[in-house]
């Protein structure tokens, strides 16, 4: 007996996916004298040693931290310091216990996939084949034998990070974990002694002030004139090193914002926050200024309208975008475009080929006209890891290679600046249904179309509303007009487009009498196997003459 198919999941609708939340640029300050940067390395080591105290103090009170907890750690650092460092001091300390207790949520869920995943092939026989998406046993009993020990391993570090987090206990380290490590293998980072303690240094430095709505130009602590002037307000053991009033100390530097820099003005002329941060780049020896705000809301785009403009479906793929646009019917229009990136090296440099393919995608979809942008809403974090996939180290390595989440993010934000609307759909089928439905169809001997490409038509059939399967032509045999069928498929708001055409009242040949043709609908009189007709004496009647 046939095994039976297995059941497909249910498609979650298409939505339109939020813009971002803030906004972020950046300026270099040129310009510093040799005091300036002795007055920054000081309030930053400063500070530093201030913020790496209020996050322990942080990790020891775990669960049990409260408003009186928060207000006695800052009542603490304003003695050190001043209020508006302690807080944002003690927000950003916040900040980063939160992240930690996010992470070690997904380290416990990532456990617990593996374990059952380990747990599911240990209890098949050694090579059984797997089925329905879920792998086999084992290949060997050696192999079988080294996963017993994995087991062993990932149940006791579940059971390790299970006690932390119930106990509120997070590892938070200032300044990188990875940095932390390459101080213990320096020649494979290709540093010095000397060079890493530099960027640790510069990592642990804490020169960062949040933003005051109704304050002088939205902030008191690191002040930005309109004119690009910039003040710190110094800790209460620095203020001997002020040269202005009030304890402040001005930089020779000033900044444009070059990027951005109207709407930056536009809130420090109304006087709402802007957070400031001030940091070092050791490689380059540079110094750097950070301007962040909360986005106010955008207004949300329905999904309608953003359909009526036509959609470009983007299919994402670990090393290029396969696109193509497609009208509010549903159909094809132009030729499918590939937009490359690399994706190795250091992370700047991958950032920057997601922001250059994108840039291109960008302007493709303003030149076509289209409203919106379709991608799919993914997310691979149950997909890599060993347990679930064995010993294929490189589909894994593909997964992993597809940048999701950082290509979600920039597209996002991109696409508010272009005002390009971005709808979201339900990953589940594309690949496999684009290739099966579109690939062969729109493949011509001058346009090979890949599977990447169909994915994407798929993508933006779905983000329209569209089935993705393609209506399927007849055979020749059981079309009415000989070698004219049209196999043009119909709007889904069209009311009885699976029925029968409609009867056109009156004779249609000189054979007909007036009432021919009322049951042209169920009438058995076509050549179909199963019909009367078929075994009856047949004979070609006079040729239709236009009325």
């Amino acid at each position: 007996m046939a095994e039976p198919k297995k059941k497909l999941r249910q498609i979650s609708r298409p939505f339109v996916a939020d813009g971002p939340t803030g906004v972020s640029i950046r300026d270099r300050l040129k310009g510093l004298t040799g005091e300036d940067e002795r007055i920054l390395r000081l309030v930053s080591e400063h500070m530093g040693r201030l913020a790496s105290l209020d996050l322990a103090r942080r990790c020891r009170d775990g669960l049990e931290h409260s408003a009186d907890t928060w207000a006695a750690r800052k009542r603490d650092l304003t003695v050190l310091s001043s209020s508006r460092w302690a807080g944002s001091v003690t927000s950003n300390t916040h900040d980063q216990w939160g992240l930690s207790r996010r992470a070690q949520h997904a380290h416990l869920q990532s456990l617990g996939a593996g374990i059952s995943m380990v747990r599911h092939r240990l209890s098949l026989p050694v090579g059984e084949k797997g089925s329905r998406g879920k792998p086999g046993g084992y290949r060997s009993k050696h192999e079988w034998f080294t996963k017993t020990r994995r087991l062993a391993i990932l149940e006791g570090e579940f059971e390790r990070v299970t006690a932390a987090r119930e106990a509120g206990k997070v590892s938070i380290v200032r300044g990188g974990r990875k940095l932390l490590n390459n101080r213990h293998n320096l020649a494979a980072a290709h540093l010095t002694a000397e060079q890493w303690r530099d960027r640790w240094d510069a990592a642990r430095w804490f020169l960062t002030a949040d933003g005051e709505s109704g304050k002088r130009l939205g902030n008191e602590t690191i002040r930005v004139t309109l004119d690009g002037e910039i003040s710190i307000k110094l800790p209460a053991p620095l203020a001997e090193y002020a040269n202005a009033p009030r304890g402040r100390y001005v930089l020779a530097a000033k900044v444009t914002f070059p990027h951005r820099g109207d709407e930056w003005r536009d809130r420090i002329e109304g006087n709402r926050a802007v957070a400031y941060r001030i940091h070092y780049d050791v490689e380059r020896g540079r110094w750097y200024l950070d301007a962040s705000w909360t986005r106010k809301e955008l207004p949300v785009v329905p999904l309608d309208a953003l359909r009526a403009g036509g959609v470009i479906g983007v299919d994402m793929n670990a090393d290029h975008l396969a696109a193509w646009r497609l009208d509010t019917h549903g159909n094809p229009t132009g030729n499918p475009r590939r937009f490359d990136y690399d994706l190795t090296g250091t992370a700047p440099h991958r950032d920057a080929q997601l922001r250059h393919a994108l840039t291109r995608l960008l302007h493709w979809a303003k030149a076509t006209g289209a409203a919106a942008i379709a991608i799919e809403d993914l997310d691979f974090t149950d997909s890599t890891t060993r347990e679930k996939h064995g010993r294929k180290k490189r589909f894994r390595q593909l997964i992993s290679g597809v940048p999701t989440s950082k290509l979600r993010a920039r597209l996002l934000s991109m696409c508010a600046e272009t005002g390009i609307g971005v709808i979201a759909v339900d990953p589940a089928y594309t690949s496999l249904w684009g290739g099966q439905h579109w690939q062969k169809p729109l493949t011509t001997p001058k346009r090979p179309v890949t599977r990447h490409q169909a994915a994407g038509v798929a993508i933006a059939r779905r983000a329209l509303g569209h089935r993705i399967r393609r209506r399927t032509a007849p055979p020749r045999q059981h079309q009415s007009d000989a070698g004219g069928h049209r196999t043009a498929q119909a709007r889904p708001g069209d009311r009885r487009r699976e029925g029968n055409r409609p009867r056109v009242p009156g004779p249609r040949t000189r054979s007909d009498g007036a009432e021919r043709g009322r049951n042209a609908a169920t009438q058995n009189t076509q050549n179909r196997s199963g019909c009367s007709a078929e075994y009856e004496f047949w004979q070609q009647d006079s040729l239709p003459l236009s009325r």
